[in-house]
């Protein structure tokens, strides 16, 4: 089977969806790989790379994309006006990578009728045979890191305790709202550069976890349970919204940085922060919004910028893997290498819609939807 890896154009993005030592492995399991010319320099990896790992490097796309029985991406297909990627795609063919059904419900109409089989890593389950593959961990990890370390930049203090010789400058106080991956590497990350570490999350099973990269646990008693299973949030009751609330206005107020990670479903970012709890913070404070690609958790962010209100900073990146492309590339390609030599078996790559890994991450196949909630989200659109 053919193996094809066509270069990322979404604005911002420098990353790659297969790098060379990957590249080296899946043509020992018996794939032939093909590359787009450039696809790998914004993220380290030359064109040189791939063709020493035994990989093609082709320069047309549309030949490159037309030619794979699986097309790998970073980011989902493009179906903008001169790079039509779905389109080049030939039916029949498998889409591997990166995703999010529910927010380019435009990108699954088009493989839908394309007859394209979709499989979204970001859909993929959080059990312990599937860690491997599962490339929003590896990318929120990056995430969380990156964002604490925005966060340290723009603030006008030290994170760390430190003895002078002019006196003792106490550490920095930090918030984490949001203890998945993103929020756990967060509080680490701070933890390491020496911050005092409080956190929150709506599921309270996540405490011990919490408590053992550093931080202190604050919450509420639910009225209700807030996990939706696999590692992920669901919506809180009218109460608990109010209840954690007046605990994030709370918690808000006494700390330098705050860092949002939450995502409801690992897809859309609750509204948790208010335009009255950023006013009630410190003059010099910082909010570090990480959910900014999820349309952001504090309701005076605006995705992608930097906003500064009432001495408040507030920070809004987007696709912050992008902005550590080689370590970002190089996790996102073992995820998807994992996920190919996982199901392959005589040299192809098998569909196996009874496997609960590949059930999952099963967006589209033979023209249907798979997915049972992007199924329900296009039923919406069209009722």
């Amino acid at each position: 089977m053919r193996i094809v890896v066509p270069k990322e154009t979404a604005s911002g993005e420098r990353r790659v969806a297969i790098v060379p030592e990957s590249c080296r492995k899946l043509i020992q399991a018996g794939f032939d790989i093909a590359v787009e010319a450039g696809a790998g320099d914004a993220a380290g990896f030359t064109d040189d790379g791939y063709h020493a790992a035994g990989g093609a490097v082709v320069s047309d796309p549309i030949g490159l994309v037309g030619s794979g029985d699986l097309v790998l991406k970073v980011n989902p297909p493009s179906i903008a006006a001169g790079r039509d990627e779905v389109s080049w795609m030939r039916p029949g063919a498998i889409y591997l990578g990166s995703l999010m059904p529910l927010r380019h419900l435009d990108v699954v109409r088009a493989l839908i009728a394309r007859k394209v089989t979709a499989f979204a890593t970001d859909a993929i389950p959080r059990t312990t045979r599937a860690q491997s593959m599962d490339t929003l961990s590896s990318q929120a990890n990056i995430t969380g890191y990156k964002g604490v370390l925005l966060g340290a930049v723009e603030l006008n203090r030290y994170f760390p305790m430190l003895m002078t010789a002019a006196g003792m400058v106490p550490p920095a106080k930090v918030f984490v709202v949001g203890a998945g991956v993103a929020g756990l590497q967060a509080i680490a990350t701070a933890r390491r550069l020496g911050a005092s570490v409080v956190a929150t999350d709506v599921r309270p099973e996540v405490k011990e976890q919490i408590e053992s990269v550093g931080a202190k646990y604050v919450g509420i008693e639910l009225a209700q349970g807030a996990s939706a299973g696999g590692g992920y949030a669901a919506e809180l009751s009218a109460d608990d919204r109010a209840r954690q609330a007046q605990l994030l206005v709370e918690e808000c107020a006494k700390v330098d940085v705050v860092i949002t990670t939450a995502l409801i479903g690992g897809v859309f970012a609750p509204r948790l922060i208010s335009a009255d709890t950023v006013r009630g913070m410190k003059p010099g404070s910082i909010i570090v919004d990480l959910g900014a690609d999820g349309g952001g958790n504090c309701e005076l962010s605006k995705p992608g910028e930097t906003v500064r209100t009432g001495g408040v900073t507030i920070i809004a990146p987007l696709n912050v893997p992008a902005t550590m492309p080689n370590h970002a590339s190089l996790l996102f390609s073992r995820n998807l290498t994992a996920f190919l030599l996982a199901f392959t078996k005589d040299k192809t790559f098998q569909i196996d819609l009874a496997d609960d890994i590949q059930h999952a991450a099963l967006v589209t196949f033979d023209g249907e939807v798979k997915h049972g909630r992007t199924r329900e989200a296009l039923q919406k659109e069209t009722a």
